[in-house]
């Protein structure tokens, strides 16, 4: 007998301001836990210097974005400074199926959308700085967007924040380590819940005849 238990995989999503750690610790977990895979979105945002078409977005055109949205393509899709973002389903089902998680770093409207369609598979956390300081230095820090881009980002921040009441779990992302074993943590306990546990009766019927 197997000592394996067929698994739904899960949908693990994690949000945060633009600065708040969920882009670093969403790697960080990606090179620690090969059971999970990050979900590519689609945007009609341009491609920065160090992206690369598939792996990190599929890039498309306005037009073709529209298109997925009117085929009913994306398991949710939103608006992110003036830039559209979505998640295309047919992948991320498949590996639901076949007992692989998937990692999405969304923001708070895509996490809406994917708890309306699929609240069962969804586990979602939401990632806050220190301080409010600390989020305009690491901001200014990455020195990938302009001081324009910057305080439209802080000026936003408050926004998003104010939406960590719809998520299942909060970390304060002081220490990257720190909330990285957290987050860990908390996919290894969401792994074990029964109702993910699709082979279960399968494997105490086993281990009882």
């Amino acid at each position: 007998m197997s000592s394996e238990i067929k698994r739904r995989g899960l949908m693990l999503v994690l949000s945060s301001p633009s600065g708040a750690g969920k882009t670093t610790l969403s790697r960080l977990l990606l090179e620690s836990d090969p059971g999970i895979a990050l979900s590519v979105s689609a945007t009609t945002r341009a491609m920065r210097a160090n992206e690369v078409e598939g792996r990190d977005y599929f890039f498309v055109t306005p037009d073709e974005f529209e298109s997925w949205v009117r085929q009913d393509a994306f398991l949710e899709h939103a608006v992110v400074f003036e830039n559209r973002y979505g998640t295309p389903k047919g992948p991320v089902e498949d590996a639901l199926v076949s007992g692989r998680d998937v990692l999405f770093d969304i923001d708070w409207q895509g996490t809406q959308q994917l708890k309306e369609r699929a609240r069962e598979d969804l586990v979602s956390i939401f990632i806050l700085p220190p301080s409010h300081g600390e989020l305009e230095r690491r901001l200014k820090e990455r020195a990938q967007d302009s001081d324009d881009i910057v305080a439209k980002r802080m000026a936003k921040a408050a926004s998003e924040i104010s939406h960590w009441p719809e998520y299942d779990y909060v970390i304060v992302n002081r220490d990257i380590a720190r909330a990285l074993a957290q987050v860990q943590a908390i996919l290894e306990a969401e792994r074990a819940r029964r109702q993910r546990l699709i082979g279960v009766g399968e494997f105490v019927a086993e281990l009882t005849r």
